[in-house]
């Protein structure tokens, strides 16, 4: 019989081919450029035939986050529309560490991912949608070094500076498609929560505040390797033009909400991470964040606040993370929302595990909480 054909030379594409053997293959993670981060894969597999395909995927104890392998699924897709999950098994003992994937497509080609891939066509039609809709505006706010523009989405007539803002790590693609749930209910005149939302607020939108890395198939670095959510507290044209730029139009606005959406790989749960330890702690400032959890907790049945990152002790805050220092340098309500390469253990979905809907489904739950959370301080 005749070997499958595996390639990544696409959009956000990355994996090293070793051996291929008819329908098995061994196969390689693919660094971040000029950086020790390795855990994105995107590829496709051509010539199937129909035949059951046996991909393992080596050398994994030394990818950025070992513990993200166990109880993972490999995201599949044969029209890279709907996102399943293909049956999946890790074997630290195995080939330095090894995922083994199986899967069975139906035709003769078929895509293979860590996460549902958000496209650089997808983002720039959302861009588009977005930007023609009524009270939207569209700036540029830097460039990046492959020559990518910075997209900021404006809406609101409200006083309260909100900024969501998501990908800092390309990888973690999770954060693009709850920026496409949240764009779809702000930007709709139908929805009166959005409709709501833009009355008590102006909000400053980045979608992908790293185009070059989610290109480039990066799990967390821009084009130069560097990790923009520690480049917070001194970003420089030289080494992190998208945190510059963002964070110059900060200062324009100031910042009395933020958001800054993320991924994780090993935490199988969705959850927020806050600014204990900065400088400027008060729990007075603090509380506003626990009000914050508290609502969408109360609201969300998929978020929850018992599984999540250590807090830091006081004045131990790391100021180059993008939470703490937006929280510290504008006196902010900022959080860090976390959701799951893996499922939610609470709400397990065996076809999809967390998946581009319930993102964009989570999205419109964390706008809610927003209402609330001001209805409930001005009350």
């Amino acid at each position: 019989m005749s070997n499958i054909i595996i390639d990544s030379r696409f959009d956000s594409g990355s994996i090293d081919v070793m051996t291929v053997h008819q329908a098995s293959a061994m196969l390689r993670l693919k660094h971040d450029k000029d950086s020790e981060f390795k855990q994105w894969f995107h590829f496709r597999v051509a010539n199937c035939g129909g035949r059951e395909l046996v991909l393992k995927i080596v050398g994994l104890n030394d990818s950025a986050y070992p513990a993200g392998w166990p109880d993972y699924n490999a995201c599949v897709s044969e029209d890279r529309d709907f996102w399943g999950r293909a049956t999946s098994t890790f074997d630290k003992d195995e080939e330095g560490g090894t995922l083994t994937i199986r899967y069975t497509p139906t035709g003769d080609l078929v895509w293979f991912a860590y996460f549902a891939p958000f496209s650089t066509e997808r983002h720039h039609d959302l861009i588009a949608e977005c930007a023609s809709a009524e009270g939207v505006s569209h700036r540029k706010l830097g460039e990046t070094f492959d020559g990518q523009s910075i997209d900021c989405l404006g809406l609101g007539e409200g006083e309260t500076q909100v900024w969501l803002y998501g990908r800092q790590h390309p990888g973690e693609s999770m954060a693009e498609w709850w920026m496409e749930g949240a764009l779809q209910v702000l930007c709709d005149p139908s929805d009166t929560l959005g409709r709501a939302l833009r009355q008590k607020c102006r909000f400053n939108i980045v979608p992908n505040c790293n185009p070059d890395g989610s290109a480039r198939g990066h799990l967390r670095t821009n084009a130069k390797g560097v990790n923009l959510n520690r480049e917070w507290a001194d970003p420089s044209a030289e080494r992190s033009p998208e945190v510059l730029a963002i964070r110059n139009a900060m200062d324009e606005t100031g910042v009395h909400f933020a958001m800054d959406v993320h991924g994780d790989e090993a935490i199988d749960a969705v959850f927020l991470a806050g600014y204990e330890g900065i400088p400027s702690w008060s729990d007075e400032h603090g509380e506003r964040f626990y009000r914050y959890q508290r609502i969408l907790e109360r609201r969300c049945p998929d978020f929850q606040s018992a599984k999540g990152y250590p807090k830091s002790g006081a004045g131990q805050a790391n100021l180059t993370i993008s939470t703490n220092q937006v929280a510290e340098r504008y006196a902010a309500t900022a959080m860090t929302l976390e959701m799951p390469f893996k499922d939610n253990a609470d709400y397990p979905d065996e076809l999809q595990g967390w998946s581009p809907d319930r993102c964009k489904m989570l999205a419109r739950e964390c706008l809610g909480a927003l209402l609330e959370w001001l209805e409930s301080d001005e009350g």
